[in-house]
């Protein structure tokens, strides 16, 4: 870093300006581009590896249009789990969408976020819940629960679950890595 501080343009991270990337960076941003229509978070560090992360950048593209979860669920699943790792920059980020464009109650986002009790009135949310909670505590999933979450959401679902917890995990230790604050912005490319 430089002798002026330890942040650079995302967090500790120092952004490679688009103009400057190499071959092998720019067609990992323009292929996260294309997929997202924006480089958001930690797809900005992720491009450091960019092999890894044209690997991993689809399996947050399929959460944003194909997964089997509606968008309050999926934002249920990723408060609780950044809450758990608790990551300034996806916190504020997800606090703000689950609010805005999961349609969860400002209240129940605090309460996932905090690890504070909640409930939903809808069925399926209330299983996500649970479920997401259950796993995030580290808890063993008892079978009643997961009996309600199959006849919820089906096995593809609860796979979604799963799965987008250790996505998100993933995206919290990324941005813990690099230290990214909650307001962080990083460069307007």
């Amino acid at each position: 870093m430089t002798a002026g501080g330890d942040f650079g343009t995302f967090g500790r991270f120092v952004e490679t300006p688009v103009g400057a990337m190499s071959p092998e960076m720019k067609d990992a941003y323009d292929f996260t581009l294309g997929l997202r229509g924006l480089v958001p978070g930690p797809h900005k560090i992720w491009l450091a590896n960019p092999t890894l992360s044209k690997t991993i950048v689809p399996t947050g593209a399929y959460f944003q249009r194909e997964s089997t979860l509606t968008k309050s669920e999926i934002e249920i699943a990723t408060n609780i789990v950044n809450g758990r790792w608790r990551s300034p920059y996806a916190n504020y980020e997800h606090e703000i969408i689950g609010e805005r464009d999961g349609h969860l109650d400002p209240h129940r986002v605090e309460a996932l976020i905090s690890g504070l009790a909640t409930s939903f009135d809808d069925p399926r949310q209330q299983v996500v819940y649970e479920l997401a909670s259950t796993l995030v505590a580290p808890r063993i999933v008892p079978l009643g629960l997961y009996r309600r979450a199959k006849e919820l959401l089906g096995d593809a679902g609860i796979v979604d679950v799963t799965v987008l917890l250790g996505w998100f995990t993933m995206v919290c230790m990324t941005l813990g890595a690099f230290d990214v604050p909650a307001n962080a912005e990083g460069l307007d490319q």
